[in-house]
């Protein structure tokens, strides 16, 4: 009998632990032989990793106890820093993190574009639309909850004892800073908090967000006041004008103007360049113009990040994308370095001395008292309930790294030491750590409205919905009745769900390359005609959305773009396919071939293009005006038939037609079945179904039971009876080297007397 040993299972956390005793063994032995007082990129590489892994470890800590990762983060910092690392083993630490400038400035530099970064996604998930809504509501609670705190922050700098100031003889400067501090709520902490405890969809966390932002814009304001003040003794009125009237401006031409212009660089870099992640590139660019911008008006940088990442989330293409990437790489790196260093600058040895504890313990407790009861008091103000105004008080009671810039800023002009700047972070870590639990247990007690519950049921369909993983229209079509309809339905799908659309003109000479048409415009006639056909077509549906008491976007928002074939035409859809346009109209003759079947054209047509693709073809004599259209949608219960459904739907919606679908088994459905009842339950579970599909489009639908055994004669009978004029059907492609979509397709392709659009799902 043989024993078998088991060799010792290593905690998860040994691999991490034992590298970073390396890094720390090695910077000890490299800074014993080291000279110069150059920077070291190899310290400059160790101090990155040790900031990421550290982070990473207490930042999945934190999460598995319901704190925010981010908590983990600045908490890894602290343990690096002088109140731990530095006290235990203060050489090493020293080595690590040396006071040396020009090696402190190469991480710095990491931890401000993690600021930027972290801004800029968090604009990207902000409801713009939602905060609009909300604009006074959110004003409200974030003026008081500006004012109550600010006073108290003041008030306890001017009852403070002068032992504990730096300078007695600056006390106000030294007071404004504490209620500015004190007041702000940190908009990067309070998205970060909401946005993984899943409320960034609910109201109070929309408005949460919304008043931390209006937190931040007026903070920004005020320091810069109290900055002026430090420097000269006296408000400088020409730095304030500067930066309210800059600030205005900026915001007004970043959402009007500046929103076209974000959205055209996004397009043209996406559609022009060849070379990997040129959005990407794009997006940094505009995020750092921006910043710049705001920078220049004296207002912090992260002001003009936040709007650039609000600005790219409106952008119609390529948001999911871009938001994945821009996560990867600030969740990796960014944000552990920036969060890292905050807590490395922090000491909290400083909270040994009884008075200096008192005076943190002192200044939580009004931070939170003020911040809590400044929002309570705005909420109700505003009309919430208590629950409400209790889960919006305890929301923003989160501050973080606004109050360390504060602070640093107070430290580089002497109003504030060492030992409040430890504070104040000490505060800030406290403040943001209590937020979570206290929202969690607030938002328990709070019921949902019923605008709520409807809104967010609503953007629950809408994320599973067919047509909204759809993002950019390609709109392929010739000169034929079937191009004319084609260009006909794009628009309405351009105007409803605000998708841009680039008009490929198939039988156009080849030669110049991609050039952009401002929708009505342009040199080039047949694009002219088909834009300016999308373009009307688009603004009778915002027509027919306000007769019905919708409202919808300025048509002012549709984006058009003229793709010339400049190449054999397989290899240009193929190139449209890659640049992110994911759904082709295609109006194109003939449709069908000499021989029967689809034309080679259409075949080679839809092989090429990677996307989902609706063939539109113009039968029979179609109404002038859209709203005449009668639609006629084949349902058989199957998911493929819903997925036409919604398409069908959503031109009814845009048009205001009268829109009706006929169940019938699908051929492998039509076989004798043991009981009726199997049949009436199908057909009212697709029912079921489509009911819910048209509820939330807002359409009426008719329903009708078809009888018989060839589904596709039951169509065109249907069809003939109730004076149709437009099919949609839903289809999928079958194997083969032919193309071919089916026995019912195919024989509406050979026999159809009237217009029909096939739908890929």
């Amino acid at each position: 009998m043989t024993t078998r040993l088991n060799p010792p299972r290593l905690s998860p956390w040994t691999v991490p632990l034992i590298a970073i005793c390396t890094f720390v063994s090695y910077n000890v032995a490299w800074a014993a032989d080291q000279k110069s007082s150059a920077p070291s990129e190899a310290l400059f590489l160790i101090q990155i990793i040790v900031l990421v892994v550290a982070g990473r470890l207490l930042g999945e800590l934190m999460v598995r106890m319901g704190q925010p990762s981010i908590m983990g983060q600045i908490i890894g910092g602290i343990l690096l820093g002088p109140s731990v690392f530095g006290l235990l083993l203060p050489d090493a630490q020293s080595a690590l993190f040396p006071e040396q400038e020009t090696q402190k400035a190469m991480t710095d530099a990491v931890g401000q574009l993690g600021i930027l970064f972290l801004l800029l996604l968090a604009g990207m998930e902000t409801d713009l639309a939602l905060a609009i809504r909300l604009r006074r509501a959110a004003a409200g609670v974030s003026l008081t909850g500006i004012a109550i705190p600010f006073a108290l922050g003041f008030a306890a700098g001017q009852f403070m004892p002068s032992s504990l100031l730096p300078n007695a003889g600056e006390r106000l400067v030294t007071s404004l800073f504490l209620g500015t501090a004190l007041s702000i709520s940190s908009v990067k902490i309070v998205a970060s908090v909401v946005r993984e405890m899943d409320f960034m969809r609910r109201n109070v966390g929309q408005l949460i967000v919304a008043s931390a932002i209006i937190d931040d814009t007026v903070g920004w304001v005020i320091i810069a006041v109290t900055f002026s003040l430090a420097k000269n003794g006296t408000v400088d009125v020409s730095t304030l004008a500067r930066s309210v009237i800059g600030t205005l401006a900026f915001m007004a031409f970043s959402f009007t103007i500046g929103r076209r212009i974000v959205f055209e660089i996004i397009r043209w870099t996406n559609d022009s360049f060849k070379s990997d992640l040129p959005v990407l590139s794009g997006i940094i660019a505009i995020m750092g113009g921006m910043a710049i911008v705001t920078n220049a008006i004296g207002v912090h940088t992260v002001l003009g990040a936040f709007v650039a990442g609000i600005l790219v989330g409106q952008s119609p293409i390529l948001t999911r994308q871009i938001e994945g990437q821009l996560r990867a790489l600030t969740t990796a790196l960014f944000m552990p370095v920036f969060f890292g260093l905050t807590g490395l600058h922090t000491d909290l040895s400083v909270l040994a001395d009884p008075s200096t504890l008192l005076l943190a313990t002192g200044l939580v407790l009004i931070a939170s008292l003020g911040k809590f009861g400044g929002a309570f008091v705005g909420s109700k103000i505003g009309g919430f309930s208590n629950a409400e105004a209790i889960a919006l008080g305890c929301g923003m009671n989160a501050r973080g790294s606004t109050e360390v810039i504060v602070a640093s800023i107070g430290l580089s002009v002497g109003v504030l030491d060492q030992r409040l700047f430890s504070v104040i972070v000490a505060m800030a870590v406290v403040t943001t750590m209590a937020m979570p639990p206290s929202l969690r247990w607030a938002l328990a007690r709070l019921p949902m409205r019923e605008e709520e519950k409807e809104r967010l049921a609503s953007e629950a369909f809408e994320k599973d919905s067919f047509l909204s993983r759809f993002e950019r229209i390609l709109l392929a079509i010739d000169h034929s009745p079937n191009g004319d309809l084609a260009a006909r339905l794009s628009g309405h799908f351009a105007a409803l769900r605000k998708m841009p659309v680039t008009v490929l003109d198939v039988d156009g000479d080849d030669g110049a390359a991609e050039k952009q048409l401002d929708a009505g415009t342009g040199s080039d006639s047949r694009a002219k005609e088909i834009s300016q056909r999308v373009q009307s077509t688009a603004e009778k549906a915002v027509e027919t959305q306000a007769v019905v008491g919708e409202s919808g976007e300025a048509v002012g928002e549709l984006h058009i773009s003229v793709r010339k074939k400049d190449a054999e035409l397989q290899k240009v859809l193929t190139e449209i396919s890659e640049k992110g346009h994911d759904l082709m109209f295609v109006g194109v003759e003939p449709t069908t071939g000499a021989k029967g079947g689809y034309a080679d054209r259409l075949a080679s047509m839809i092989s090429a293009f990677a996307g989902t693709t609706a063939i539109i073809t113009s039968r029979g004599r179609l109404p002038e005006k859209d709203a005449d259209l009668r639609i006629l949608v084949p349902v058989s219960g199957t998911e493929r038939s819903m997925k036409a459904a919604e398409f069908a739907l959503v031109v009814a919606k845009a048009t205001g037609s009268t829109i009706t679908a006929v169940y019938f088994r699908e051929t492998r459905q039509a076989i004798p079945v043991s009981r009726v009842s199997d049949v009436t339950d199908t057909h009212r579970a697709a029912f079921r179904k489509l009911d819910q599909i048209a509820a939330f489009h807002g359409v009426d639908i008719d329903k009708v039971v078809s009888a018989g055994s060839s589904p596709e004669l039951a169509i065109l009978r249907h069809a003939r009876r109730g004076r149709f004029n437009l099919i949609i059907l839903g289809v999928s492609r079958r194997a083969g080297e032919d193309l071919s979509y089916g026995t019912v397709a195919d024989t509406l392709l050979e026999t159809a007397d009237r217009s029909f659009v096939f739908v890929e799902t």
